[in-house]
């Protein structure tokens, strides 16, 4: 557990520490949990070591047990390799989270971050950055320290949890995550980071769990695409000096309140939305 009540909290102590936002976070952690930096670090450097490996063992020929998942990612690694609307990072970007949310449906094995249903996001994010300017593990590390110090406030303040506050606690949380992380590794600053983090949740703010057969599959595997795009987009408005008018912290609670808002039907129980359709009634689970 990293000891922050709120972002406002995070960046002011990290200024009054003089240190960056990474670090701060990484020694909050280890006097949360009694370890050393040098423990912490390696643990974060296995979790990004796993998201590669997961993304390198990807194979476009699995489907899930219930065939509706399945060779997506290769579909779109293909059409990167023309000439595509969004261009190769974008490609890559899309092509990065289909593979990591199939991954998950057919089984394999995945970095929950911060959940399985959302493990596609920061994935997509860090590793065609690294792909395409060339980060090395370093970079990427603190990336992912600074991604875990807002989905710790997210998850203290609002929830990480689809059952509890919908896909926006899910994937909207994911994109949270990744959009600091982007910022951090453009090099820019903590409030440029908050900003993001901010918008990200805003841009997806009210968004329903309503997984088809109560399965995590459809359509929390596109969602994964649209939270590593939110993501993106977030990043770079921050990056331009583009401002969340709501404070971070208020669009967390926010989030919360929305939340708690939704109907039982779209909050994981795959009774509402896209669960309820006739397609998504063939896939219903029987009644006994």
């Amino acid at each position: 557990m990293i000891d922050f009540t709120s972002i406002e909290q995070m960046l002011r102590d990290t200024e009054q520490a003089g240190l960056p936002l990474w670090k701060h976070i990484q020694l909050s952690d280890c006097h949360a949990q009694d370890i050393t930096p040098e423990s912490s670090w390696a643990r974060m450097s296995a979790m990004l070591e796993s998201m590669i490996q997961a993304d390198e063992g990807y194979r476009a020929e699995d489907r899930s047990h219930s065939g509706l998942v399945g060779g997506d990612g290769g579909k779109m690694a293909d059409y990167g390799r023309g000439d595509t609307l969004c261009g190769p990072l974008l490609t890559d970007v899309i092509a990065g989270a289909l593979r990591m949310g199939e991954c998950n449906a057919c089984m394999k094995r995945i970095v929950a971050a911060p959940t399985a249903g959302a493990c596609g996001v920061l994935p997509a994010v860090l590793l065609p950055y690294r792909r395409h300017f060339g980060a090395g593990e370093k970079a990427l590390v603190q990336a992912l320290y600074v991604a875990s110090g807002f989905g710790m406030i997210i998850a203290a303040r609002a929830s990480i949890s689809g059952a509890e506050g919908g896909c926006q606690a899910e994937i909207g949380s994911a994109a949270a995550m990744a959009a600091p992380a982007l910022v951090h590794l453009q090099g820019g600053s903590p409030e440029q980071m908050a900003d993001a983090c901010a918008m990200a949740v805003k841009n997806l703010l009210g968004l329903v769990c309503d997984p088809v057969g109560g399965l995590v599959e459809v359509p929390c595997v596109k969602r994964n695409v649209i939270g590593a795009m939110d993501a993106f987009s977030a990043a770079q408005m921050a990056l331009a000096g583009i401002k969340s008018r709501v404070p971070p912290d208020q669009v967390l609670d926010a989030m919360a309140e929305v939340g708690r808002s939704l109907p039982h039907t779209l909050r994981e129980t795959g009774k509402g939305g896209l669960a309820a359709t006739p397609f998504g009634l063939e896939y219903a689970p029987k009644s006994e």
